[in-house]
């Protein structure tokens, strides 16, 4: 259970929200959403966190943010249906506004990070909540700043997955960063704005199978076992559990793979996390486990995508195999099935997976699968709006999704983030460190666990 210190006190709002507009007109049409960008799977906002040691004031950053707007217009606008497919999401670039919400908290920068050292219930404070009767009526853009009261600030942003994906929600918030430090100087590339480039062909080609895809959710379950893993998981109050790998962690467990296999830090992480959760749920030997993870692809299309694409552009990798060959095997086995969905995704892998999509019963796979996105590398640690770099950075709240977090300082070490039911979350932590007892003196870094 949480302790009662770790909740953070109510944020005051001295003045309501205010909608915050491109400083000059901007296009006004409608912006077609492509197939990766609408899909079910992505309706929700990406909410970043991030602790700075001195506040900039909500003036400058309003300024700036209404300067960006002018490049970033689509944020500004709104999601709608398309009026010739329902199914279909499109932006209205009306340039109504992003909301700008502007609080304060009576707590320190340095107690925030004593006491909320991962994500908890109480964080969802720190992002003013937009009353709306559903999804698409929740503007693409929505920041709250806390004031703290040492003088640092909390920003906390709500970006729409279904305009932007990580990159893309990394590179808007560099470009805002930039104006806001660098007022008189252009940004180092404009946005490109169009998602005509990822459109369907005409007729559709679906050439490949697309494991990480369903038309119609199946029970895959054996033995008895009641109900689809992903309602288990999600039918349950969850419990965030958070691992930092330093250097050394990550080389030990590459050196489980070599000379015979050469692997990356993202593929090797990713094949031992997804081993340790499904070990921890003691899952049926025969049941079919898939590993989902983002790919960028936008250098894997013919031609590449052109440079400051921000929608989304990226697919999910699918590694699959029976849980008894992924638990009874070493970490090889599944590094090896990440590399091989890896290295399946070329231009005409990816154009049969956005035609795949054209057909809307399409929807992933989340019956059995480990989620896994990668914020660690997207430089989303190194933003600076003028006093600083941040002192923390990363989610608003844990999910079932499982994350790859840059760690402040250490550009090489990664922070693993998922929820779990509470009864699975301790097992879970041990398979993680299972292979380490021999380097515990390094300082194998858990959180302390806390409800979310």
């Amino acid at each position: 259970m949480i302790k009662s210190s770790a909740e953070l006190p109510d944020c005051f709002y001295q003045n309501h929200p205010v909608l915050i507009s491109p400083i000059v007109p901007t296009p006004n049409h409608s912006l077609y959403l492509s197939n990766l960008d609408d899909q079910k799977f992505l309706r929700f906002s990406i909410k970043y966190l991030y602790l700075f040691k001195k506040s900039v004031t909500s003036d400058i950053l309003k300024y700036s943010l209404s300067k960006v707007l002018v490049d970033y217009y689509p944020l500004a606008g709104r999601l709608r249906t398309s009026s010739d497919d329902d199914q279909k999401l499109e932006v209205d670039c009306n340039g109504e506004g992003a909301v700008f919400a502007e609080a304060f908290m009576d707590i320190t920068a340095e107690h925030f990070l004593e006491l909320s050292k991962k994500p908890n219930r109480s964080w969802r404070k720190l992002l003013y909540k937009v009353e709306a009767q559903s999804f698409l009526d929740i503007p693409p853009l929505v920041v709250q700043v806390t004031n703290l009261r040492c003088g640092g600030m909390i920003l906390c942003t709500a970006i729409n997955h279904c305009l932007c994906d990580g990159i893309g929600s990394s590179q808007f918030l560099q470009a805002w960063a930039h104006v806001t430090t660098k007022p008189n100087l252009d940004l180092p590339f404009s946005p490109f704005h169009s998602r005509h480039v990822l459109k369907p062909r005409n007729p559709t080609q679906i050439t490949f199978s697309h494991p990480g895809y369903i038309r119609n959710a199946t029970n895959n379950f054996k033995d008895g076992e009641p109900m689809g893993l992903n309602h288990y998981l999600q039918s349950q109050p969850l419990v965030p559990a958070s691992l930092t790998f330093t250097t050394s962690h990550i080389l030990h467990l590459k050196r489980q793979c070599v000379p015979s296999l050469k692997c990356t830090t993202f593929e090797t992480l990713a094949s031992h996390t997804w081993r340790s959760w499904v070990r921890s749920l003691d899952l049926s030997p025969s049941l079919n486990v898939k590993l989902l993870f983002s790919v960028n692809v936008r250098k894997k299309l013919t031609p590449a995508m052109p440079q400051g694409y921000y929608g989304n552009g990226f697919v999910l990798g699918c590694a699959q195999t029976v849980v008894k060959d992924l638990v009874t095997n070493n970490l090889h086995h599944g590094v090896k099935l990440v590399q091989q969905a890896k290295s399946s995704l070329n231009d005409d892998h990816v154009r049969s997976m956005i035609d795949l999509l054209e057909d809307k019963t399409v929807k992933t796979d989340l019956s059995a699968s480990l989620v896994i996105s990668q914020w660690s590398k997207l430089g989303l640690e190194d933003l600076e709006f003028g006093e600083g770099k941040p002192l923390h950075m990363g989610p608003l709240t844990s999910d079932i999704y499982c994350l790859f977090l840059p760690v402040i300082g250490d550009v090489d070490a990664v922070t693993v983030l998922v929820s779990l039911p509470e009864s699975v979350v301790g097992k879970f932590e041990y398979y993680m460190k299972d292979d380490f007892w021999d380097i515990e003196a390094n300082g194998f870094h858990v959180e302390e666990n806390g409800l979310i």
